[in-house]
């Protein structure tokens, strides 16, 4: 079994990182092969609305056409048997190197058939971790269960099964007092970064471990 992992944050060694590592350590536990890509590593930008992946007997229909960084990570997401996503939410959404990377992914996968299927040649597990500086009591009001719940069909209508974990209220600085951050009480952000994220880590394990292959 390999499980593949994609850090949608700018930050190798933080909150999004660290939960990836966590998931990725759970599926190795269960024996699982895990590879984990940086994708602000990678030179790639999103979909260029090209449409050959939707052409009639185009050679590059159900597969994404342009050349770059992305294309031999396609090949590889093909013989996985899991893939995670994670990322922050900046601004409401994810950052912009994943929302590229999805584009990418999931459209050339999505036929425009009525109703639509799936390209993608088998069924595979996927996850996504979410990482936010919002408190878990205005997720909703700000309209994060909706995108969760958006990505969540569009991962499991294109590999078969999808399920997410969010960390809220998340520890942004090494030092609170070196930045303008005055809506924030420092010693509270410090106390559940002590308290809560570790059991936010041990969720990402459990998600990897269901990854295994028997579950």
């Amino acid at each position: 079994m390999k499980v593949m992992a994609f850090n949608g944050s700018p930050r190798k060694k933080w909150n999004t990182a660290t939960l990836i590592e966590k998931a990725l350590e759970g599926a190795a536990s269960h024996g699982a092969k895990t590879e984990l890509i940086h994708l602000y590593d990678l030179n790639f930008k999103g979909c260029i609305s090209c449409f050959a992946c939707k052409t009639k007997v185009g050679k590059s229909y159900g597969r994404c056409a342009v050349e770059d960084d992305l294309t031999p990570v396609f090949r590889e997401i093909e013989k996985a048997d899991a893939i995670i996503l994670g990322s922050p939410i900046y601004f409401g959404n994810v950052s912009g190197e994943m929302r590229s990377f999805m584009e990418r992914l999931l459209f050339p996968n999505l036929t425009y058939t009525d109703p639509p299927q799936s390209l993608f040649p088998r069924k595979i597990k996927a996850g996504f971790i979410y990482t936010m500086n919002t408190p878990e009591e205005q997720m909703q009001e700000r309209g994060y269960v909706q995108l969760f719940k958006l990505h969540e069909m569009l991962l499991s209508m294109i590999f078969g099964a999808s399920e997410h974990m969010c960390s809220f209220d998340t520890y942004q600085f090494d030092d609170y007092s070196k930045v303008v951050s005055d809506r924030f009480d420092p010693k509270k952000k410090e106390q559940r970064r002590k308290e809560i994220f570790p059991k936010d880590c041990e969720k990402a394990f459990d998600m990897g471990a269901r990854f295994d292959a028997g579950k």
